[in-house]
């Protein structure tokens, strides 16, 4: 039975075939005007109404899905974008962090030029890892220690962070684990540098102004000192006669410039001062890690 109706399909198949071929066949060779183009034109004349009607029908269906079909692309495109947009700004963001860190570290590594034979000094570079949440900015620390030869004590300069040329002492070495080590800054109470002006005008000690911790300042002046605005101060690289500094930092470190001077000419006159680095910005520093003898 069932091979039976594989040859009816196949016999009813193969006749259609040969019919087709057939009507191909007469039609192509018959003028235009023979009956089977006629009979082409009648059924185009019955079907065209239909299929007209049927696109019209459905033509807001396909609009719909025309509209769907853009709008997933569009949304697609417009991820794709957002990803990549948010790709360029992450790699424009970490350039424009790493030129900021390479100024600084080409500055910081510059330093060997505000202070005469550096290399004397043994400077080991660092990187800032970790600051003081405080408002005082009291300590930070670095990530090299006691095993780059790093101990407590060692003068600590660097470069400004805000992208300016100044560079300056900013502190000393408190604390040296192996890796790490913990630098207190010019603006903690504790800190006091022998320090004068650059013209010799004025000598006294640098440390915080008593409650802002940001405002520096020339304590000990004499009163026939004569510090001035504008002046720049720097290490005096001895030890003062008013304070028990060791005498760890080098002469002609630069430290700030004074802004005001308070009861200038009296006996107990303060010049302020401003540090030439900007110790919440600070990302590299230099820390001075030999003592040289500079009254041989």
């Amino acid at each position: 039975m069932y091979d039976k109706t594989v040859r009816r399909r196949r016999a009813v198949l193969g006749a259609l075939v040969v019919s087709s071929l057939i009507l191909l066949t007469a039609y192509f060779r018959e003028p235009g005007g023979g009956a089977l183009h006629h009979v082409q034109r009648g059924i185009l004349e019955v079907v065209s109404p239909i299929q007209e009607g049927a696109s019209r029908a459905l033509k807001p269906v396909q609009d719909l899905f025309g509209w769907v079909g853009d709008t997933v692309s569009a949304k697609g495109d417009l991820q794709e974008a957002r990803k990549e947009r948010d790709q360029w700004r992450t790699i424009a963001t970490r350039n424009a962090s790493a030129t900021r860190e390479n100024a600084q570290l080409r500055k910081t590594l510059g330093l060997d030029a505000a202070v005469t034979d550096m290399a004397l000094y043994g400077p080991k570079t660092a990187r800032v890892i970790g600051q003081s949440p405080t408002l005082w900015y009291a300590k930070i620390t670095i990530d090299k220690g006691s095993s780059s030869g790093i101990r407590a004590g060692m003068p600590v300069i660097a470069s400004d962070g805000k992208g300016g040329q100044d560079t300056g002492l900013i502190g000393r070495v408190d604390q040296a684990a192996a890796g790490t080590a913990v630098i207190r800054l010019i603006t903690d109470s504790t800190v006091a540098v022998a320090a004068r002006t650059v013209t010799g005008s004025a000598m006294g000690v640098v440390k915080p102004s008593p409650g802002n911790p940001r405002d520096l300042i020339l304590d000990y002046v004499a009163k026939d000192d004569t510090p001035a605005t504008g002046q720049t101060v720097v290490t005096a690289g001895t030890v003062s006669k008013t304070s028990e500094l060791d005498s760890v930092y080098p002469p002609d470190l630069p430290i700030g410039r004074i802004t005001r001077v308070d009861d200038q000419g009296a006996a107990d006159q303060t010049p302020h001062l401003r540090p030439f680095v900007d110790l919440r910005r600070v990302q590299f520093v230099q820390v001075l890690t030999e003592k040289v003898d500079h009254n041989r």
